[in-house]
């Protein structure tokens, strides 16, 4: 079965956050599929908390609603989480860091060529890596057929 990670930028509106281009329903409608799984980095928690604190802080959102689309995400038993600390993940991680320069990014992107088929992400910078052979050759030996997809995609 195909698995698919999930960037942050899709988890947004669950925390009220809303993001051009990209609705509740057509992610709701992308994670129905029964055909794949779908998952997420624990360090997209973090990212979550990290954005809505911004949020929050300049009155634009209430810290409940933040913490409540938060611990959602958290109980959903359909979404899987994975980890992004182990030692593997960690060391093409720092690799991918000579690439781009957000290290969040570097462990999403990590975790999901180490484990799973699919990024899902609006993030250009990524989308960038396509057609970069540092890239290319660092996810070879570790996932060949890795691809970064936009949600628009599939």
């Amino acid at each position: 079965m195909k698995r698919f990670v999930l960037d942050t930028t899709y988890l947004l509106p669950v925390i009220g956050i809303s993001v051009k281009k990209i609705s509740g329903q057509d992610v709701a409608r992308f994670r129905s599929n029964v055909s794949f799984e779908t998952a997420i980095c624990d360090i997209t928690i973090f990212e979550l908390s990290a954005k809505g604190a911004k949020y929050v802080a300049k009155g634009k959102l209430e810290g409940r609603g933040v913490s409540t689309g938060i611990d959602a995400i958290i109980k959903d038993d359909s979404l899987m989480k994975l980890q992004s600390y182990d030692d593997r993940n960690l060391a093409t991680a720092f690799k991918l860091r000579e690439t781009l320069n957000d290290f969040i990014d570097c462990l999403i992107l990590s975790t999901a060529v180490n484990q799973a088929d699919v990024l899902l992400t609006e993030d250009g910078f990524i989308h960038n890596l396509k057609r970069n052979e540092t890239f290319k050759e660092l996810i070879r030996p570790i996932n060949p057929k890795f691809q970064i997809q936009r949600l628009s995609e599939n």
